[in-house]
């Protein structure tokens, strides 16, 4: 039986002509850890990118928009229609619904969320809805306003979950899938200067990762609905540092593993990627380690397939560095040379299949038990 390949794309900001390549395509070589170019898109800014849940189409952020990547068999990129304005500024983040039918995209400069939604082919269609954050949250360089840093869907797809860094405050709306628009009907509050920015849901839907930049934690909360309302409890709060650490760190991107056992983030300014394992009856997290990653502001970072290699996405060092993981000893190895990749935001990792049949991602919105 063939093995499985597997493809990496990762999203970058631009600098005009003389480097207009906003995602890159790798082959990646799951046994040796390690990953190969592949492909280069031009697209401007994209500062952050998603697969949808059937895994046929790749969507990214770019200035002003959205753009629309089918995904061919071989998991190179072809554009899929224009950049779909999204009438604010540009965006931080974007997911699918779990039906692929609607696309929602964050704005972290203007703080708002916009609904847009999806045709028959993946392509992106009109916008449906649009909300504006309001408030202030502490008064700080990035906390005195909104700034909506993740948007995503509960896995029953009957609720989405909007992370605003700048109030301390997860939204909640329900989502009418009618008529693509969302309703408030709770708020999730963060400890005061928490900053909570991204957001991953257990497999199983039973349980809410939160993970708070300006904190330097991960918030676990259960999550049920009860008679059509939505509830939410906090049961965990785990920090995302060594008791040693640098004196000024910001947490980032959140990820879970293939096998939904560990999450991933990392810690800008303390330049470390941290594991945890996850407990799959009671949500809770332990820590495996946390570590140095040889790099500058790790923005993303993400265990292979097979959780004994990881990658770090550093965006200041403009590299991204590689690992041998052993998570029984809880140590990383350095695999081989850094790869040098210009202003990096985000990396998926996307299954491409035994011999040419598309499979699914590995990023841990897209995951599903196999």
């Amino acid at each position: 039986m063939a093995e499985d390949k597997f493809v990496a794309y990762v999203s970058s900001y631009t600098m005009g002509e003389s480097e207009p390549y906003g995602i890159r395509t790798f082959d990646v070589d799951v046994k040796n850890g390690r990953m190969t170019a592949k492909q280069t898109i031009p697209i401007t800014n994209s500062s952050y990118i998603s697969i949808s849940h059937n895994r046929k189409i790749l969507y990214s952020i770019t200035d002003m928009g959205v753009e629309a990547y089918k995904l061919s068999a071989d998991g190179s990129l072809t554009q899929l229609g224009g950049t779909v304005p999204i009438n604010g500024m540009r965006g931080c983040y974007l997911s699918t619904d779990y039906n692929d039918r609607f696309l929602f995209t964050g704005g972290f400069h203007d703080g708002k969320i916009t609904v847009l939604k999806l045709k028959s082919d993946g392509s992106v269609g009109e916008i449906t809805d649009e909300i504006f954050h309001k408030g202030i949250g502490s008064i700080g360089e990035s906390t005195f306003r909104p700034h909506v840093t993740c948007v995503k869907m509960t896995r029953d797809n009957k609720y989405l979950l909007a992370a605003d860094l700048g109030t301390d405050y997860t939204y909640v709306y329900r989502f009418h899938s009618d008529k693509g628009k969302l309703e408030p009907v709770d708020i999730i509050r963060s400890d005061q200067n928490s900053g909570p920015r991204h957001i991953k849901i257990s497999v199983d839907g039973r349980f809410v990762y939160i993970v708070q930049e300006k904190k330097n934690a991960i918030d676990v909360y259960s999550y049920e609905e009860k008679n059509g309302i939505p509830e939410f409890e906090r049961i965990q709060s785990v920090s995302t540092l060594n008791e040693y650490h640098s004196s000024v760190c910001a947490t980032s991107a959140l990820n879970l593993s293939r096998d939904c056992n560990y999450i991933i983030s990392s810690n800008a300014g303390d330049n470390s990627v941290v594991a945890f394992k996850i407990d799959r009856n009671d949500g809770t997290l332990k820590k495996m380690f946390c570590l140095p990653i040889s790099g500058e502001y790790p923005k993303d970072a993400i265990l292979y397939p097979d959780n004994k290699h990881l990658v770090s996405v550093n965006h200041e060092s403009e590299t991204m560095t590689l690992f041998k993981v052993d998570m029984d000893k809880g140590v990383i190895m350095m695999n081989g040379p850094a790869i040098k990749v210009p202003r990096p935001n985000c990396i998926i990792i996307h299954r491409i299949g035994r011999g040419s049949t598309a499979k699914k991602s590995v990023k841990g919105e897209e995951i599903n038990d196999e």
